[in-house]
């Protein structure tokens, strides 16, 4: 069995509830669950509590600085971006406003193993999105991350 503290837990998802609902369902035997105990948890946000989670994310292209675990995944996550080309960044950017002007918040991608040009596809793709449907994709997309960083966490990474 394992307990994992709530700072662990938090360099995971940044959304309290979240926190508090994964926490309560410890400690854990197994990896498997405790990815069910998150995907319960993210199905159960508010949309308030998605975009709390949210404003803990990197724009895409944008990789954070600092030496906490939380910046360190996210460098890792993003590494497909960092030999993009000059024109793909900006494109990136350029993309990463018109998607936080199109839905109030940060395009959120599970960006682990993909390469910048399948990055800025898929934001383009998006904006086409209505937005029932891309708080959909988000969700989805936070659960991803979600489960990756848990494993990096289970792995002791």
């Amino acid at each position: 069995m394992r307990e994992l503290g709530p700072e662990d837990l938090r360099s995971c998802c940044a959304s309290a509830r979240w926190l508090e609902a994964v926490a309560a369902r410890g400690p854990f035997r197994d990896l498997d669950g405790l990815h069910r105990a998150s995907e319960t948890a993210v199905a159960a946000l508010t949309w308030d509590d998605v975009l709390e989670a949210l404003a803990a994310h990197p724009r895409i292209g944008e990789r954070p600085d600092g030496a906490g675990r939380e910046a360190a995944w996210s460098r890792s996550e993003q590494s497909g971006t960092a030999d993009a080309g000059r024109e793909t960044l900006g494109a990136l950017r350029e993309g990463n406003a018109a998607y936080e002007s199109r839905f109030g918040h940060v395009y959120l991608v599970c960006a682990t193993g993909r390469e910048a040009g399948e990055l800025l596809a898929l934001l383009r793709d998006r904006l086409g999105n209505d937005e029932e449907t891309e708080r959909e994709v988000v969700r989805d997309e936070l659960s991803k991350i979600v489960a990756v960083r848990l494993a990096k966490l289970w792995e002791g990474r």
